[in-house]
């Protein structure tokens, strides 16, 4: 494999006539007027709901930005908005049940005859709606404590600093991301590392990142609970469904007809939930930031933005060596084993490779683009702003060359396979 080669571009700028120096890896844009600062297409409008999450999260982030700048920073709390949103997710819950009840007792009480019709589809409806039990996924390399202890005990030590429990297994997967979720009746956390992601942190970025992920189970971020995060899984289901049937007959216009008002109805629940749990959900954010910072340094929470910033240039490149081992046919597919090793070290070359005007580009197209990329997440621009607001906090885990070996050498199997998939299929997340 071999990356693209890096060459200095000079031009002046269209707009004001500024002498433009560039990398022909990257858009070219002028820093005295912005021009060409934000070169991609505007994302689709996709409807009033998604209006919605985005007005709400720019009028909530900018709140809390100035709360964080003030010097009043943001804490976990248990406010009405949080309680209100928890009682009408309990209420949708309670449709469901009442679904199941209402179908089972029509089935018995039905038997034989008609009744058993609507009985079973009740059955039905409250079977597609109930919350669903995660389990460990059996489409990555799963680790449990026993394959790699030192990373567990990294996961731990990371844990303990930011006050909240250890994970009980680590999936790795290709995707430019990490997460912490539940699995199990028994809710127990998973951590989802990718990889991608993952090869192109410092040791230090990677506690930050570890820190973050881990610290919304210690501020109390409602989003991801099992009560409020089903309910609007349940609740975006129903919307799906009641959509109105495209080019309809004149049965199935009818059909639409009767699907107005409950599909209003689900909307104003959903929309109503969106906004109990939005504030909460940001100010989740910042404070996950700020524990990653106090738990791995500000200087590696910063560095851990600036790595998100070129998230998208890693995913064009993932995408551009797998299109490379698919034009080489089942030969180049059966040396995509051997070849793991080069796209990670392709990865991390280009990641350090990036000049620091292409950072500046990024963060300056996220003012612009604003909320309208992610409305649950501050744009990443102002999450590292936020960072640098105050005096900078030192590391309370520091990263150790002994364990950092030997985390590589427990993840090199999954590393290995994850590549493997990579140049296989490609980014799948």
């Amino acid at each position: 494999m071999t990356p693209d080669i890096a060459r200095e571009t000079t031009q002046p700028c269209p707009e004001c006539g500024t002498e433009i120096r560039g990398d022909s890896r990257f858009a070219v844009w002028c820093a005295a007027c912005d021009w060409n600062v934000d070169p991609e297409e505007p994302r689709p409008d996709t409807g009033r709901l998604d209006r919605a999450e985005r007005a709400l999260a720019r009028r909530h982030g900018e709140q809390l930005l100035a709360e964080m700048r003030s010097g009043r920073e943001p804490r976990p709390r248990r406010d009405a908005s949080a309680v209100t949103a928890t009682a009408l997710a309990l209420t949708v819950h309670a449709v469901t049940f009442a679904f199941a009840v209402g179908g089972v007792w029509c089935v018995v009480a039905g038997w034989g005859g008609p009744g058993m019709v609507a009985g079973l589809v009740l059955v039905v409806l409250a079977w597609a709606l109930a919350p669903r039990v995660r389990r460990l996924p059996d489409d990555r390399p799963v680790l449990l404590r026993a394959d790699a202890p030192e990373l567990f005990a990294l996961v731990d030590e990371v844990a303990q600093a930011v006050g909240t429990r250890g994970v009980h297994a680590i999936a790795v997967d290709g995707s430019i991301n990490a997460g912490v979720r539940t699995y199990g009746v028994r809710g127990r956390l998973l951590l989802v590392l990718g990889m991608p992601l993952w090869e192109v942190l410092t040791p230090e970025e990677r506690i930050a990142l570890l820190g973050h992920e881990l610290a919304h189970y210690a501020n109390g971020d409602t989003r991801n609970g099992l009560v409020v995060g089903t309910a609007v899984r349940t609740l975006s289901l129903w919307h799906h469904t009641l959509r109105p049937l495209p080019h309809p007959s004149a049965i199935e216009m009818a059909v639409n007809a009767l699907y107005v008002v409950p599909r209003l109805l689900v909307r104003g629940v959903l929309v109503l939930l969106v906004r109990l749990t939005s504030r909460a959900g940001m100010r989740a954010e910042y404070l996950a930031d700020r524990l990653a910072a106090r738990t791995a340094s500000t200087q590696a929470a910063v560095g851990l933005m600036d790595r998100l910033l070129i998230s998208g240039s890693l995913g064009v490149l993932v995408r551009n060596e797998a299109n490379r081992a698919a034009l080489g046919g089942s030969r180049s597919a059966r040396e995509a084993t051997a070849r793991a090793d080069e796209l990670w070290g392709l990865l991390t070359a280009f990641a350090a490779s990036v000049p620091e005007h292409e950072y500046e580009r990024q963060r300056r197209a996220g003012a612009l683009r604003g909320h309208q990329v992610d409305a649950t997440h501050p744009p990443t621009h102002l999450r590292r702003a936020c960072l640098l607001v105050g005096e900078p906090v030192a590391a309370a885990v520091v990263p150790q060359a002994r364990r950092t070996e030997r985390i590589a050498t427990e993840l090199a199997a999954a590393r290995t396979e994850v590549a493997r998939r990579l140049l296989r299929d490609g980014l799948t997340d």
